[in-house]
């Protein structure tokens, strides 16, 4: 017989970074767990919350810099649950939104391991709002796509069909595409959306240090190279971002914004 299982592993969103917008479950589980596994983009803010008692496991994962892979991660929560009551895996943002979430839950569900998931608030929604803009608006968008910019290899499809996805949506929201921006901001156009259209990026939403780099399809990848904005950051892409300045005081006054020249 194999070791009983005595715990149950929570897949628990952490939000975008500002640790006010981290839910009160997610919080009361972290202040009542044994282990924690967190990823690299988690805020020191919210990993502050923990349980002074609990393990705490870097499983962060960055482009070129990965600490675990996925499956030596799952294999890790698997383990801890025969050990330990309360593990959380802490993911940031939602974690079944380009989290991996799911492939997680699968897993363990297939190794017996009870789970379940705790949401949090995405970036691709927190982000903009921070930045002041809103993804909808009668005026201006009545429809949105969350899309990844940075696809694993060996998926379902060969890519993400950009030019279909330019004319169907008011409102394009990208997550993890600085590193493919050239690409994408040239499919988009060749889609049908104009060189004009505006666009903005925006650098650890919701946190402190949140920057924002806004300009046109057409020259959004040269304005990343010359001022050498990088990643983690949000792409929101639509007439929409017309907004932002409108709606500029709503914005934290502490937040940081690169505009073009």
């Amino acid at each position: 017989m194999g070791t009983p299982v005595v715990g149950k592993v929570y897949l628990v969103g952490a939000g975008p970074g500002d640790p006010g917008l981290f839910t009160l479950k997610g919080k009361t589980l972290l202040e009542h767990a044994d282990v924690v596994v967190y990823d690299a983009l988690v805020s020191p803010e919210i990993l502050a919350m923990c349980n002074p008692r609990a393990e705490q496991i870097n499983a962060g994962k960055r482009r070129g810099r990965h600490s675990m892979v996925q499956r030596d991660t799952t294999q890790l929560l698997i383990e801890k649950a025969k050990t330990h009551a309360i593990i959380v895996r802490l993911k940031g943002g939602d974690p079944f939104v380009f989290g991996r979430g799911g492939e997680e839950m699968q897993d363990l569900q297939q190794a017996k391991i009870p789970v379940e998931v705790v949401p949090g608030i995405t970036a691709g929604i927190a982000a903009p709002a921070y930045a002041g803009i809103p993804l909808t608006h009668r005026a201006y968008s009545s429809s949105v796509t969350f899309v990844t910019g940075h696809e694993a290899s060996g998926k379902y499809r060969p890519q993400v069909n950009w030019r279909a996805i330019a004319q169907g949506s008011e409102t394009i929201v990208v997550y993890m595409g600085i590193h493919n921006l050239v690409h994408i901001s040239q499919e988009l156009q060749a889609g049908g959306l104009p060189a004009e259209t505006p666009v903005a990026l925006v650098r650890w939403g919701t946190r402190s240090n949140q920057e924002e780099l806004v300009g046109t399809l057409g020259h959004i990848a040269q304005q990343v190279e010359a001022t050498g904005f990088e990643a983690p950051a949000i792409a929101v892409i639509g007439s929409i971002v017309s907004l932002h300045e409108i709606l500029a005081d709503c914005r934290p006054e502490s937040l940081s914004i690169m505009s073009p020249d």
